[in-house]
């Protein structure tokens, strides 16, 4: 049994952000009412007052929050958002998370105790990384250095991830009580990533691996807290030791069709000039 998508309200966190801006256009596409919740809206994660002005009288919500999904204190605040939901009669939670990431388990876990019917998306890394936020920066001067040698990984295409949430919102019964994995349709070095940026804008482009202890400067650089720069150099420490390195179908179960190829992301971006010097 399909979801009403004439008669469904999706509260859409961090609607302004990477993923839930994709979301909020795919939801509105398919023909769901979409509230966005914001700071510009009104809706503050830290600031439990504002939570159910925004959740009262919807149906379903996309919960993203801020910080990583394994940062301390997301599971307290995505476990205390998914009560308040439930308890306003918003029953249908999507969350994202991530693959592999021991650390996002208490959140996960902290959405399934609410009581909500929750599906949990477990995110490769995004495509999108590589053309907004700090990395995007790195590659339009010249060079990213990150923290990942040379472990693989399938970038998934953001877009992608918003259509499997908005599936598993208007996909009834289908998607609720589980765990759903979506990476791209294959594996890449983050230096063959950067090389084929490389080839299609015609630059020279080059990725410089350093050890994740080392990246906490560059996480410094970007203006990141120094706890939560601790954190994410724990994270990567872990999270990027080729645990990932394979690809799932989440993408082509749920949709019905193959992911995004990193190819084709790339060719999009380059013809947008989004990595002009």
């Amino acid at each position: 049994m399909t979801q009403d998508t004439k008669n469904t309200t999706i509260v859409v966190t961090g609607a302004t952000g990477r993923t839930g801006s994709r979301v909020a256009r795919a939801a509105g596409a398919a023909g769901l009412t979409v509230r966005a919740a914001s700071r510009a809206t009104g809706f503050d994660w830290a600031d439990r007052s504002t939570w159910a002005k925004t959740l009262r009288g919807a149906d379903a919500a996309y919960l993203v929050h801020p910080a990583d999904v394994g940062a301390p204190g997301t599971a307290e605040a995505v476990g205390e958002l998914a009560g308040t939901a439930v308890g306003l009669g918003v029953r249908r939670l999507v969350l994202l998370s991530a693959r592999g990431e021991d650390q996002a388990l208490p959140t996960e876990e902290a959405l399934r105790a609410s009581g909500a019917d929750w599906t949990v998306v477990r995110a490769a890394w995004f495509a999108q990384n590589f053309s907004e936020g700090p990395l995007a920066a790195e590659v339009r001067g010249g060079e990213l250095v990150f923290p990942a040698g040379e472990v693989a990984e399938p970038f998934v295409d953001v877009r992608d991830i918003a259509e499997v949430v908005v599936a598993a919102v208007t996909g009834g019964e289908r998607y609720a009580g589980r765990t759903l994995s979506v990476t791209g349709p294959r594996l890449l070095t983050w230096g063959e990533a950067v090389a084929e940026i490389a080839a299609a804008t015609g630059r020279s482009l080059a990725y410089r691996a350093v050890p994740a202890r080392d990246y906490g400067e560059a996480l410094a650089g970007f203006g990141v807290p120094p706890e939560e720069a601790a954190f994410l150099t724990g994270l990567f420490e872990t999270l990027l030791d080729g645990r990932n390195a394979r690809v799932e179908d989440g993408v082509r179960r749920v949709l019905g069709r193959g992911p995004r190829d990193f190819a084709d992301f790339v060719a999009e971006e380059a013809g947008a000039g989004t990595w002009k010097a």
